[in-house]
């Protein structure tokens, strides 16, 4: 969708508002009915029917994997809009360098996700290098560990699907501010047009006031839906949205002669500020089809296509290092900042970096008996192409500041100018898939499942000169073992298996550039899974991830260190969540990740045994949600995060101290009229808490982001 289509879809607008006005069956599916216009209620976080293509498309309370979703009323609850936002919602999630202003990335079990195949729109792979709008997603899956066939060359942690809203008769208007002064605008309009075609569009408008200085932005955001029943056994899901964003983008700090942490850091400063430095823009458009038909009630085929497109104009005065800092020529690393607070800044320009990626797929679903032992079995054939187009870009020194002197002095812009655009990556990822479910009387499954994966990817630098081509061609074998003794409880044990490309050489190292080969990783699981009284899900979960470590190793080269694969990164732990009602008027979100995440092997006996920087053992979430007896109309919200102290370089000689968040909010719903209100006040970070929220990594190199002062929100919905 691009905006020469934004004309087209605000016309659409006030027909959706007319659509569906009252209680009418449609037509003979009772899955379609036209419901008159309400707001979402906290009762209506269902997760959907469909379940994950990995697992045989099972329900979640059947698929062997730990899975967290994140429903409608929960994203409108907290008022989120950001993925570090979302990153607060369950503790096996984690910023991963997620800067102010700029696309952001998290972690999943302490391995950051890969841009390409980590985060996906409706089941496909979606560009990762993109600001991701929540206005049109009814929830988001996080699949924790390697929990899907289909998703993949990708990094083991896991995956983050995003659902969309699909049609249904719904005319809401939010409003909102904040303590800062943004402006917030959204607006939800859908119906059914006739009984077998529904629209659904989503528009947003965001005017940023940002906590950090000259970190101000904008964006606007468009998304259309439609759902078209061809047949009684055929449907056609269509999706498309348009996100724009502009924002100066924030640059992290470093450690101080790579051992000290900067003391006192102050989040609302812009590192490195010039007065030229001009904001990120970011303009990303996602489409996708997805059709079923059903051959008979045991058989159905199912094809999805899409395609994700990000182009990030990149404009940063950068602050990073200290190669011309006088203190750094004495012997300290000038990857970081200077022992003093010095540190480098750099005219970075990189405009038009395009990211596209492709992803198609075929699945045919069945169901038989062979001998007493039924069968579900899910087989397909998927492809994917991600391709990366960027300009040879401007990165030169300009000046020196100090985080000790607020902004620093105005340095002239470098007079380079940008060079020819070059396909930087050219990548095709193939595969075959077969999943077997075996129903073993009825307490009992067995699955069985495999994928050969081949991969086909060719590299260039800058200087459009060959840089690497790989080609893999692996089968990763997955296994599963259910135990369901009722209808409430379900326990599993799985193992799988994945892989994940190297990473590339840091510009320290010695072999800068070099890509490294990619990595095998292996998951074993255990979990047990409990419905009581149909409204509160306990969810527990054991895992082991193998990885081999990759890692600048020390040595006696001339730049010190050089980029290598040697060893193992393991990550053991538990997870503990609780999600649902506790009673009719008490919500609860809790979860507690426990995770020892080390390098074992690695040659460097100060780096082996450490936990992994940038993963905290200890990670807590709790959000309360309390409606009064004698008010049922005001609820009361209450939550706290929790991380304990976060290791910030492989020797664990240097940790960011654990901190506590508490937020807290108020939700009033009423009716003025013929009209359903809903008032929501939330307060982030209540008693304004100074904490380090990531020190996690880009490029090979690691950062320390200052987590946001205290901010209050205030937004009303209402439907028309």
């Amino acid at each position: 969708m691009t905006l020469s289509r934004t004309p087209l879809l605000l016309a659409l607008l006030p027909l959706l508002a007319t659509a569906a006005p009252g209680d009418e069956r449609v037509d003979d599916d009772p899955q379609i009915t036209r419901l008159a216009p309400v707001l979402v209620t906290p009762d209506a976080d269902k997760p959907r029917a469909d379940g994950i293509d990995g697992w045989g498309n099972a329900p979640l309370r059947d698929t062997p994997a730990s899975i967290r979703v994140i429903g409608r009323q929960q994203i409108e609850d907290r008022q989120i809009r950001t993925l570090s936002e979302l990153a607060r919602e369950d503790a096996s999630l984690g910023d991963n360098y997620a800067p102010v202003g700029y696309y952001q990335n998290i972690a999943i079990r302490g391995f950051a996700l890969d841009a390409g195949t980590g985060y996906r729109g409706n089941n496909l792979a979606m560009t990762g290098e993109q600001a991701i709008a929540l206005e049109d997603k009814q929830q988001v899956e996080v699949l924790k560990g390697l929990a899907g066939l289909t998703a993949g060359v990708m990094e083991p942690g896991g995956v983050v699907n995003f659902v969309s809203k699909r049609p249904e008769a719904v005319r809401a208007l939010t409003l909102g501010t904040d303590s800062q002064g943004s402006l917030y605008t959204a607006l939800d309009v859908g119906g059914w047009l006739t009984p077998t075609f529904g629209l659904r569009a989503n528009v947003a408008w965001e005017d940023m006031q940002s906590y950090v200085h000259h970190a101000d932005g904008r964006r606007n955001f468009y998304a259309l839906a439609a759902d078209w029943k061809i047949g009684p056994d055929t449907t056609l899901e269509l999706d498309g949205n348009y996100h724009s964003s502009a924002q100066r983008s924030v640059s992290g700090y470093q450690l101080l002669g790579g051992t000290a942490l900067p003391e006192d850091p102050d989040p609302t400063l812009m590192l490195g500020y010039q007065p030229w430095q001009q904001p990120v823009s970011i303009h990303s458009a996602n489409t996708s089809a997805r059709l079923r038909h059903a051959f008979n009630q045991d058989w159905q085929l199912r094809l999805a296509a899409g395609r994700s497109r990000s182009v990030i104009d990149d404009n940063v005065a950068f602050a990073y290092g200290c190669w011309y800092v006088d203190a750094c020529w004495s012997g300290s690393p000038p990857n970081y900042f200077a022992p003093d607070g010095s540190y480098d800044i750099y005219d970075y320009r990189n405009p038009g970096d395009t990211r596209v990626g492709d992803n198609a797929r075929a699945t045919l679903e069945g169901r038989f008996d062979t001998g007493g032992i039924g069968h579900a079995v899910s087989l397909g054939v998927s492809a994917f192409h991600r391709s990366i187009d960027r300009h040879r870009n401007v990165n030169e020194y300009v000046g020196t500041g100090n985080i000790a002197g607020g902004e620093p002095p105005a340095f002239a812009p470098s007079p380079e100018e940008i060079g020819p655009k070059v396909r930087r990556l050219d990548s095709w990822q193939r595969s075959a898939f077969l999943v077997d479910r075996l129903s073993l009387g009825e307490r009992w499954q067995l699955i069985v499942g495999g994928q050969f994966a081949r991969l086909h990817e060719r590299a260039r630098d800058k200087h459009d000169v060959p840089e690497r081509e790989t080609r893999i061609s692996k089968t990763l074998p997955q296994a599963a073992l259910l135990w369901k003794p009722d209808a409430a409880l379900t326990a599993y044990a799985s193992y799988s298996e994945g892989i994940s490309l190297g990473k590339e050489a840091p510009s320290w190292t010695s072999n800068e550039g070099e890509f490294l080969d990619p990595r095998l990783s292996r998951q074993l699981e255990t979990g047990v899974k409990y419905r009581w009284n149909d409204r509160l899900d306990f969810d527990a979960s054991l895992f082991r991830i193998r990885q081999p470590y990759q890692y600048a190793q020390p040595d006696a080269s001339s730049a010190g260190f050089t980029f290598v694969q040697r060893g193992e990164e393991v990550h053991e732990g538990l997870e503990l969540s609780a999600n649902g009602r506790l009673a009719d008027a008490l919500g609860v979100n809790a979860s507690v990740g426990l995770i020892r995440a080390r390098a074992q092997g690695t040659g460097i006996a100060a780096y082996d045994g450490n936990q992994v920087v940038n993963v905290p053992r200890l990670r807590a979430s709790l959000h309360l949600d309390y409606a009064l007896p004698a008010l049922p109309q005001l609820g009361l919200q209450a939550g706290w995060r929790h991380a304990s102290a976060n290791p910030a370089t492989p020797d664990g000689q240097v940790r960011v101290p654990a901190y506590d968040v508490f937020d807290a909010g108020l939700r009033y719903g009423g009716r003025a009229g013929e009209h359903d209100f809903t008032v929501q006040l939330g307060i982030d970070n209540l008693f304004d808490r100074s904490y380090w929220r990531d020190t996690g990594s880009s490029l090979g190199d690691n950062y320390l982001f200052p987590g946001a002062p205290r901010l209050a929100r205030l937004s009303v919905r209402v439907g028309l």
